[in-house]
């Protein structure tokens, strides 16, 4: 079932906005300062490693939380005041197991969709897609309460998508999954995706950033970057990075102050990987410049560093930043 918005549900550009949003709960800071957007019909990851903030983020866009400063709307709405048009127009899917353990996993399914109105034929239809896409339909009559934790993660999955909404909140949604299984996850997010849904996914799988149009990095409850996986790449690394072997040894500090060369790591006497800002146009430059220096390349190519390594790098970049901020502080107030 495909929902359009109704008269009053306006379409904007950024179906999530976050302002400044800070949560605290007790003397524990769960969430410091965060500002984001999620832009519609784009696919937006929340990365982070547990205890990060992320389950805290989509609670307060659900509208589970409050913050306890900042600002936020969902589709043009305050979270806790969605009209009940809003909210139907939304799936969540938890972190933790809350559908039905003593129902079957055909019945839990076909009652959330009747949850959201979807009619007999129609919901008996959908409930099928769903179930055979997420590899449930031959489980159907078991009881959800006897699923493996994968299943019920994947029953979760199901109940969120059955309704086919026009934003979706999902809180580790691969969790528990095979590989095969979650790349099957990502291809029906991505075709959601492709006909106008937006979506919102945590997960502690560092590479599905790949997956996903912008990713957001958060740890212990700050934002430590949000842009697209490439462009975090570039952020992280300091440039683009190219990997050249010449096929005599060669000094690769002879390059240095060339134009299109941020950086140069010699690996062996035969390897470089030099940091430039911009691979594509810096290729051609970077070999002529080898040549003029009497070097001959055998290979050269762009390395894809993994986003182990790029949230790594990111994360002990921010960490550094922090640090230099609180000593800042503590110099000025010793000064004065």
């Amino acid at each position: 079932m495909t929902q359009e918005p109704g008269p009053r549900d306006a379409v904007v550009d950024d179906a999530v906005v976050v302002d400044d949003v800070v949560v605290r709960f007790d003397d524990q800071v769960a969430l410091d300062g965060v500002s984001m957007t999620v832009p519609t019909g784009s696919i937006v990851g929340l990365i982070g490693p547990s205890g990060a903030g992320k389950t805290t983020l989509v609670r307060l866009m659900t509208g589970a939380l409050a913050p306890t400063k900042g600002t936020l709307s969902v589709l043009g709405e305050h979270p806790r005041k969605f009209r009940r048009e809003t909210r139907e127009r939304i799936g969540y899917m938890p972190q933790s197991f809350t559908l039905y353990p003593d129902l079957t996993v055909r019945e839990n399914v076909d009652f959330m969709a009747s949850l959201f109105g979807m009619l007999f034929f129609p919901r008996r239809k959908r409930t099928r897609e769903v179930l055979e896409l997420l590899d449930l339909w031959d489980v159907r009559r078991r009881r959800a309460g006897k699923l493996s934790g994968g299943m019920q993660r994947r029953l979760e999955l199901a109940g969120a998508l059955v309704h086919d909404p026009a934003l979706l909140f999902l809180d580790e949604p691969t969790a528990g999954l095979d590989p095969l299984l979650r790349a099957r996850v990502w291809e029906e997010l991505r075709r959601l995706r492709g006909e106008g849904r937006t979506l919102l996914v945590t997960t502690q799988y560092v590479n599905e950033a790949e997956e996903c149009d912008r990713v957001a990095m958060i740890v212990d409850g700050h934002l430590v970057a949000l842009a697209a996986p490439e462009a975090l790449r570039h952020q992280a690394m300091g440039g683009d990075l190219i990997e050249v072997e010449t096929k005599e040894r060669f000094d690769g500090m002879t390059l240095a102050g060339a134009p299109e060369i941020v950086r140069i790591r010699q690996e062996s006497p035969r390897e470089l990987t030099l940091t430039v800002d911009d691979a594509g146009t810096a290729t051609p430059g970077v070999v002529a410049a080898i040549e003029a220096q009497g070097g001959s390349v055998e290979t050269v190519r762009e390395l894809h560093p993994s986003f182990d390594d790029v949230f790594a790098a990111l994360v002990s970049a921010d960490a550094r930043a922090r640090a230099a901020r609180v000593n800042e502080t503590a110099d000025a107030a010793a000064a004065a």
